[in-house]
């Protein structure tokens, strides 16, 4: 490393610590000046380069206050953990490394870390044993790589080679997923070629979870889609009894467990009863777990279904069915499940605990002061998750609004069975039940000023 390289990762850090430092005292959603200074990085691109600490000064000056503190206490939407130290330093880290992380000849430290990181992964969460782990960029992406293996295994068993030839032609595979069906899988089975039309819609409770008793005939062509943490209320499916139906009629069971899977390591384990029956499971690392973004994890109980299904051996770089690139959709990939390695050996079993069952006990206590200051919790808060209105429509969105321009906290609207809502999501390590108390205060606080 010379002088210029060394200066330059070190000014990155001095201005990377002082943002971090600052974190609980910045407004949580930038206000209208930084915004406008958004208008520097309005360039043309330039004739000549830049020196390095120009760009960087420009990015910290322009970039930082215009920033949402996603990482900082007050953050409660789009149910997002603000990154644990240790897992934001291994990345650190392992950008140094700059490692290609397709196989482990491109990268021993990589693979094997990786290793160890789904191994621990499927302990902590109880899932079954040598089922493949892939380390991809969101919930997205993996469900994507997950339904893939689905419908390619699901074909194959009705005597149709979808690599060979392709699904032109092929049996048709029904789809089945609940009305509350998340918005990210809804995208993964239009990139998989099947249409909203198409889907079947199992009927929900009042809490949004499948109706077992509503739900349509299955057979071994079905492809079955449940949810353990529902986007809005963070119900859980009834597993025990949703999945021994379509296993018993040879349907595939995926779970979408973004951030639900989660409670499954702590004291709300009994959420998830049943779960470990089914064929697949999608969680977030930068969600719960709280590493940086760019971080998810596709579980898969068929490994073979998996890496046929995401396959890209070729003449100079084969890998085995646990190559991370015969698991996920990308080739040239970071190594992702670094920081959760990190995250897992830093907290432990006890650290990952006690941060779910936190942030379930803020919540549950969070919903009772607002239904006890007259606001309406429209869940039963079995998890992080609340979805809360006003006395009307209007009155819910300019409460939403004004905590927004306040500066102290944020969230998101949402809408619930047809009427706009605000949902609050808890999961930042950093938030503690002063910074609770502090977003019942803005609440109660904007709401007066609204009817004033």
């Amino acid at each position: 490393m010379d002088v210029e390289e060394a200066a330059l990762v070190a000014d990155a850090d001095r201005r990377a610590t002082d943002y971090l430092r600052g974190i609980e005292q910045r407004r949580v959603y930038p206000d209208q000046r930084a915004l406008d200074g958004l208008e520097r990085f309005d360039e043309r691109i330039p004739d000549y380069g830049r020196p390095g600490t120009e760009t960087l000064a420009l990015l910290d000056e322009a970039g930082t206050p215009a920033t949402v503190a996603t990482n900082g206490p007050r953050y409660f939407g789009f149910v997002v953990g603000a990154a644990l130290p240790v897992a934001a330093a291994a990345e650190r880290l392992m950008l140094a490394w700059d490692q290609g992380a397709a196989l482990a000849m491109t990268s021993p430290a990589a693979a094997r870390i990786e290793q160890v990181a789904a191994e621990w992964l499927l302990d902590i969460l109880d899932l079954p044993r040598g089922s493949a782990v892939g380390f991809g960029t969101s919930a997205t992406a993996c469900s994507l790589t997950l339904l893939t293996a689905a419908r390619d295994r699901l074909l194959a068993n009705a005597g149709w080679d979808v690599a060979a030839r392709g699904v032109f032609g092929a049996p048709p595979i029904r789809v089945v997923v609940p009305e509350t069906v998340h918005v990210t899988i809804l995208k993964a089975l239009r990139v998989l070629g099947f249409g909203t039309e198409q889907l079947v819609r199992a009927a929900t409770d009042a809490h949004g979870r499948i109706d077992p008793a509503a739900l349509p005939p299955l057979d071994a062509r079905t492809l079955v889609i449940i949810q353990a943490g529902e986007v809005n209320t963070g119900e859980f499916d009834r597993f025990a009894e949703i999945i021994p139906l379509a296993k018993a009629a040879g349907a595939w069971v995926h779970v979408d467990g973004a951030f639900g899977l989660w409670a499954r390591a702590s004291a709300h384990r009994d959420l998830t009863e049943g779960i470990e029956g089914a064929d697949s499971w999608t969680v977030d690392g930068h969600k719960w777990l709280n590493t940086p973004y760019d971080c998810a994890m596709a579980i898969c109980r068929d490994p073979e279904a998996l890496a046929r299904a995401m396959n890209s051996d070729a003449a100079y770089a084969e890998g085995s069915r646990h190559a991370q690139k015969n698991l996920t959709l990308e080739f040239s990939r970071r190594a992702r499940g670094i920081p959760v390695w990190a995250a897992l050996r830093t907290l432990g079993r006890d650290g990952v605990a006690a941060m779910v069952e936190r942030h379930v006990a803020q919540a549950q206590w969070l919903a009772d002061r607002l239904r006890g200051e007259g606001f309406e919790v429209l869940n039963r808060v079995v998890l992080n998750q609340l979805v809360v209105r006003g006395r009307d429509d209007a009155e819910t969105a300019a409460i939403r609004l004004g905590a927004e321009r306040s500066g102290e906290v944020w969230f998101g609207p949402t809408v619930w069975q047809g009427r706009p809502a605000f949902r609050l999501s808890l999961s930042s390590w950093r938030t503690e039940d002063s910074d609770v108390v502090q977003l019942a205060d803005v609440l109660i606080r904007v709401r007066a000023q609204v009817r004033g």
